[in-house]
């Protein structure tokens, strides 16, 4: 590491101060901070680097090394995240790979230990991390938390097995991320009184400042489909100290695009005072996680950002650990290692479908039960529709936009789940996807059989991977890394799904992001209806449904 000195206007959050100063670095921490003058109006902005405090890596279909490169330029220089993803397909064998992959770059990764793997019963994971397993990864020093508690009901009944995972957390003084969509009241109390201290999953205001005045931190999401930046941002300005920002879910264009620090330019742009915005993406995330990541004090590592400004925060240089890793919008230096496919990870074993799979038998019902995605939301709603039947079996009601969804296997042959969703759009063809929270089996959308099973058939063929196909054409973003991630290069996957995203529109989809929505209808923790591989669940009943 190189001893250097940058000058600029120094931002000091802790002490709300904006000074135009010099910074000297040595070995790769701050050695000191000389102030100079007051700010000055041409120089750019020195502050610590952007964290996302709740992030599955493998949403971006990047492997980890990938996934920095493109965050880099954007200011952050850490991520609190979960593995969730790759443990239910591959167990420990997966939070081994994304580990492994972390430390090949000079980014500060923070992994959590898996909390719900399977997330629940009612559906087909590849793998189980019982609480031995748990504690495990809990007493790795690269395992800061205890990853998301989705089993809220678990919680709520006291769960042996979901309890002992919460103690072990406590036990070795590290924190316990929650997942409570919707609880409130007595409920919630409870859940914190568990001792779960975040949520990421709420949707409304009235939600949030609930949690909030019973002592739970929120982080405000922003990601490729769930939104709730709007909803909740006013809340930062009377609870600066217990708000932090994250992604949770951003696909690989949209990570090309902007990260944390667009989220401090919107709430900026509201008015939010500056010190509090900083607050959030910068101070909170360190001091909740207890990370190992400078809040540009002195005798902290030095990881800190250089912007054009404090309102639209374009950032110029990026540095973690005293090492330029960012300027100008672009990776600096040669630092990415790529993983080839013998190193990839991965667990897929069913075989090629046929059309007759996929039928659903009309016997006589008046009515279909219907999941309504909404767009920008994880929560669905449920429906009822007509059936639309020809030759005794229900199909794809084009007209009234209630198209055929599936659920297959990807573990072993196994029958097909079966169901009806509105609000995707399409009028031809269909799109796939092994991406498929939480146990990431295939799911699939389309407007008559033969094109789901094509569609499901490509998937299989790759051992993973997105597929678009429709007017004698197809996509296909291959991923081998657990049937999540692509081993190419960051841009070119971006790229690519830009691509066959637009492609999904161009069959008719109206989404924001069909793939990452497509994505969240088999997240059986999200209320209300969603599709795993054994059925349509009832998230409110917590139950297995019959259509």
């Amino acid at each position: 590491m190189s001893n250097f000195k940058v000058e600029g206007n120094i931002v000091d959050i802790t002490k709300r101060d904006i000074f135009f100063g010099e910074i000297a670095v040595e070995a790769g921490r701050i050695k000191a901070i000389n102030k100079i003058a007051a700010a000055k109006d041409g120089h750019l902005y020195i502050l610590p680097g952007f964290i996302d405090s709740h992030v599955h890596i493998e949403s971006s279909m990047l492997i980890p090394s990938e996934f920095a490169r493109l965050a880099v330029t954007h200011g952050t220089v850490a991520t609190i995240s979960d593995p969730h993803e790759i443990a239910n397909v591959c167990g420990m064998a997966g939070v081994e790979f994304m580990i492994e992959n972390g430390n090949t770059v000079p980014f500060k990764f923070n992994f959590g230990a898996p909390s719900c793997v399977p997330a629940t019963v009612f559906e087909t994971a590849g793998a189980e991390l019982n609480h031995d397993d748990v504690k495990v990864l809990l007493e790795r020093p690269e395992i800061k938390y205890l990853s998301e508690m989705m089993n809220f009901p678990g919680v709520l009944h006291q769960d042996e097995e979901v309890m002992k995972k919460i103690a072990s957390a406590h036990e070795l003084g590290k924190p316990v991320d929650g997942h409570a969509p919707g609880l409130r009241g007595d409920a919630v109390q409870q859940y914190i009184d568990a001792g779960i201290s975040t949520d990421h999953e709420c949707f409304t205001a009235g939600e949030a400042l609930d949690k909030l005045q019973r002592g739970m931190k929120i982080l405000i999401r922003e990601g490729s489909a769930a939104k709730n930046f709007e909803a909740l941002i006013d809340l930062l300005n009377d609870w600066p100290e217990m708000i932090m920002f994250c992604s949770d879910d951003k696909h690989p264009d949209s990570l090309v695009e902007s990260h944390i620090n667009a989220l401090c330019a919107r709430a900026v742009a509201k008015g939010i005072d500056i010190f509090k915005v900083l607050q959030a993406a910068c101070i909170n995330p360190i001091i909740h996680y207890k990370l190992d990541v400078g809040a540009l004090q002195i005798g902290d590592s030095a990881d800190f950002i250089l912007a054009e400004d404090l309102i639209d925060f374009k950032i110029r240089q990026t540095y973690i650990d005293g090492i330029l890793l960012s300027k100008d919008g672009e990776v600096y230096g040669d630092w990415v290692k790529h993983v080839d496919d013998q190193q990839a990870v991965n667990q897929f074993d069913c075989n090629a479908k046929v059309e007759s799979d996929f039928v659903f038998p009309f016997t006589g019902q008046s009515e279909i039960i219907v999941v309504e995605a909404l767009d920008g939301q994880l929560i669905t709603n449920k429906l009822t529709a007509k059936p639309k039947v020809i030759n005794e079996n229900i199909i794809s009601d084009l007209e009234n936009d209630v198209l055929k969804m599936v659920v297959v296997n990807r573990y072993h042959d196994a029958p097909i789940a079966v169901s009806f969703v509105k609000n995707f759009g399409l009028k031809e063809g269909a799109i796939a996807s092994s991406v498929a929270h939480d146990s990431h089996n295939i799911i699939a959308i389309g407007t008559n059989d033969q094109s789901i099973c094509e569609a499901v058939n490509l998937i299989i063929k790759e051992k993973g991977g997105i597929v678009a196909l429709g007017n004698g054409e197809e996509e296909v973003l291959p991923l081998p890394v657990a049937g999540l991630m692509s081993n190419r290069n960051g841009y070119e996957v971006a790229n690519c799904y830009t691509s066959i995203d637009q492609f999904a529109k161009d069959l008719g989809s109206r989404l924001q992001a069909p793939f990452m929505t497509l994505s969240f209808m088999a997240l059986l923790v999200i209320p209300r209806l969603k599709l795993s591989d054994k059925g349509l669940f009832d998230g409110d009943e917590f139950r297995l449904l019959i259509n």
